[in-house]
């Protein structure tokens, strides 16, 4: 049985600072603080994104750009304009990432540097996606066909070494770039995924069916007792695989 995308993890600094800024950007909902999720945000009422985010705490700096990064869409400039008013106030910045001047998209960071694109108006890639239009990340041709198997997601795009998958239920799509692939730095990535079997399902089947798509098993220092297993998906981003919830 195929797991599920539970969540988007943040690896953060201030957890609790990143939560809040993170709500007020999206209108999301904390959800009750549990042993299991930590500090999560739910999405709203009409919203289907269909995972939630949780925000775990660490002590490793950020050394580079994020592996993935949220495109937010925007109705119109003034919604555009609106939402990069929203962020700026919440405690995000603008940054450079080598963008032209002329592009219509706005890059931010949140207030622990993890990068985001507010998109504008009209961009037909992302014209039937809610407010998350998109994870954009950084991966090959082959990443993307692994998480399209790994998640039971089709493949929306799939040209020029570019791919991009999405849930059958709607939600964000979750876009890999193709080459040239920016070399890992640092241990880990600050942003993750945690998949959940079913109910009643089994964890140990499914990461051996990972494994069987191209998946290893790795050791970033978890622990035999933990109940989660990380893993990394064949580009070497690291993703967990938790219990049945």
């Amino acid at each position: 049985m195929t797991s599920y995308l539970h969540a988007l993890c943040f690896d953060a600094d201030d957890p609790d600072r990143l939560a809040r800024f993170w709500a007020g950007v999206l209108r999301w909902e904390r959800a009750a603080d549990s042993p299991e999720d930590g500090i999560a945000l739910l999405p709203s009422d009409g919203d289907d994104t269909g995972f939630r985010l949780r925000f775990l705490p660490t002590r490793e700096p950020k050394t580079g750009p994020n592996q993935m990064h949220f495109d937010l869409t925007s109705t119109s400039l003034d919604d555009q304009k609106e939402t990069v008013a929203r962020a700026l106030e919440l405690g995000g910045r603008h940054i450079d990432i080598g963008q032209d001047p002329d592009d219509g998209h706005v890059v931010l960071a949140d207030p622990e540097g993890n990068e985001f694109c507010v998109i504008e108006p009209g961009n037909n890639f992302l014209a039937d996606c809610g407010f998350i239009g998109a994870l954009a990340s950084d991966g090959s041709q082959e990443v993307g066909y692994f998480w399209s198997k790994a998640l039971n997601w089709p493949l929306v795009w799939d040209q020029d070494e570019e791919t991009a998958i999405r849930s059958p239920h709607g939600g964000p799509k979750v876009t890999w770039g193709g080459p040239p692939l920016a070399p890992k730095q640092g241990k880990k990535y600050r942003l993750h995924f945690d998949l959940a079997p079913p109910a009643g399902g089994d964890q140990r089947a499914e990461v051996e069916r990972l494994v069987s798509l191209g998946a290893t098993r790795v050791d970033i220092g978890q622990g035999d007792d933990a109940g989660w297993v990380v893993m990394a998906d064949p580009d070497g981003h690291e993703f967990c695989v938790l219990p049945p919830r």
